[in-house]
């Protein structure tokens, strides 16, 4: 029986949670969890200067909020330094590292020279099998991994296939710095190792460090966990992913109203598939996902398909949990405040009673708050242009002459209010789209809305004849 799959996210705590590194976590989670095994999360926060604790927040909330869960406390890569102290120090015991003296204006002169001369490597080992002895007095030296100088480095990629790397052309990296403290390379491999990690799955930037990893592995005698390097999210022009293309945080697209389960979908989609299947239950995620099926070339982000996909999720999602969905992202979207200072329970039931018409048209959050406006806005309703045109003194004439048949109805409903407008349609002999229009306007302040029979109940009688009253005046201003 093989080993339990373990997986780790790793992000370092520099910025937001990009839209790269959320599909590099939901890769590592979707792996792990379909095999039963485990995701960890890592916090790479060895660069202290750039990394700050609004980070760490910042990813931690973007990944609960996409439903992203990990096992276990987050482990720190920074306090773990000594630990990967140790480690330099076990290599240089077996002679598998050296302290190296060159100083700085030497290491510029080697870099110098590398590229004259066309080489890839740019230290030449001058302090390799050099008697330590011989160092200047006070200088403080680097650890170096002293690496294969023959031969080649081999990975065995589940998504590039087999990738090689010429010995020769790699230098011997530092793994301990003057200062002691560790380089990334060396904590990532000591922390990969202690934490049980089987499968590392990230982002093809890191395919040559890759190859010094390995070095290391190879060096301590441990065995190297089975890598995956996944193609970098490219904008829909081919170009790298700048933030006119959707290069934005997670929380960005909180912010612009996308359903988790939405962008989930959406970004399982960016560079693996299974057929021509596109919408995935999280359950058939689990179930199919697979490091094999990623593709090699960069994937495209398209925010045309992301709306239309949220939309999707949008329709389909039950009226009562979309509903819930909106509220919990009221904090976050734009206008949303306004909502939530008069939510109450009567608005809630108005809102779900509207839910089956509002989000026929809604392809975010942001969209589905924004029509629902006719419902909680304050009187008198701020008009459209648009509506302005539409409700000229004819149409409130109308709107008057119809006040007394509704004002009449005593079970108030979308098929009471239909029967009436109808039979004020064949009296007065005018079309029921002369009647419906000036209707909508003074109802919601928009010509466009869920059908305006389904307005009326949602809004009430008292709301709705006191709204139709407010325009139906004709020496009344129109709301600016």
């Amino acid at each position: 029986m093989s080993d339990p799959v373990v997986t780790r996210f790793a992000p370092s705590p520099t910025g937001f949670l990009h839209i790269g590194g959320a599909r590099t976590a939901l890769f590592n989670w979707l792996y792990a969890r379909g095999r039963g095994g485990k995701m960890l999360l890592r916090i790479e926060d060895t660069d202290r200067e750039r990394s700050t604790e609004a980070a760490i927040s910042a990813i931690l909330d973007g990944l609960t909020w996409l439903g992203i869960t990990w096992d276990g406390d987050a482990v720190h890569q920074f306090a773990r330094a000594a630990r990967h102290r140790e480690v330099a120090e076990q290599l240089l015991a077996s002679g598998n590292a050296y302290r190296c003296y060159a100083t700085p204006e030497e290491l510029t002169a080697m870099r110098e020279a590398a590229r004259k001369a066309g080489r890839a490597r740019m230290y030449d080992g001058r302090w390799r099998d050099r008697d330590p002895s011989e160092a200047p007095a006070g200088a403080k030296p680097v650890i170096r991994l002293k690496a294969p100088s023959t031969g080649e480095t081999v990975i065995e990629d589940q998504v590039q296939g087999r990738v090689v790397w010429q010995n020769e052309d790699l230098d011997d990296l530092v793994l301990l710095r003057s200062d002691g403290n560790p380089t990334y390379m060396l904590a990532v491999v000591v922390d990969d190792h202690d934490m049980g990690v089987t499968h590392i799955i990230r982002g093809d930037d890191h395919l040559t460090n890759a190859a010094r990893q390995k070095q290391i592995y190879d060096a301590l005698g441990w065995p190297v966990p089975t890598m995956a390097h996944i193609p970098l999210i490219h904008g829909p022009d081919g170009s790298k992913l700048s933030k006119r293309h959707g290069a934005l945080g997670v929380d960005a697209y909180r912010a612009l109203g996308y359903l988790p389960q939405a962008l989930r979908n959406y970004l399982v989609r960016l560079g693996w598939s299974h057929g021509d299947q596109e919408i995935f239950s999280t359950e058939e995620m689990f179930k199919l996902f697979d490091l094999p099926q990623i593709g090699r070339s960069a994937a495209r982000f398209d925010f045309v398909k992301l709306e239309s996909l949220n939309g999707h999720y949008i329709r389909q999602t039950d009226d009562a949990a979309l509903l819930a969905e909106l509220e919990k992202a009221l904090p976050f979207i734009a206008h949303g405040s306004e909502l939530a200072s008069k939510l109450d329970d009567t608005l809630r039931g108005k809102l779900l009673k509207a839910m089956p018409g509002l989000k026929e048209r809604a392809k975010t959050l942001v969209e589905l708050l924004e029509h629902s406006r006719f419902i909680w806005a304050d009187r008198p309703l701020r008009l459209e242009d648009r509506a302005k045109t539409i409700l000229t003194a004819e149409a409130r004439a109308v709107l008057a002459a119809l006040l007394p048949a509704f004002d009449a109805i005593s079970d108030w409903s979308a098929e009471t209010t239909e029967a009436a407008v109808r039979t004020y349609a064949d009296t007065a002999n005018v079309k029921l789209g002369t009647i419906a229009q000036p209707l909508r306007a003074a109802l919601t302040g928009r010509v466009t809305s869920p059908g305006i029979f389904d307005v009326l109940a949602v809004l009430g009688k008292s709301e709705s004849l006191s709204r139709m009253r407010d325009q139906a005046k004709t020496s009344a201003p129109v709301a600016p």
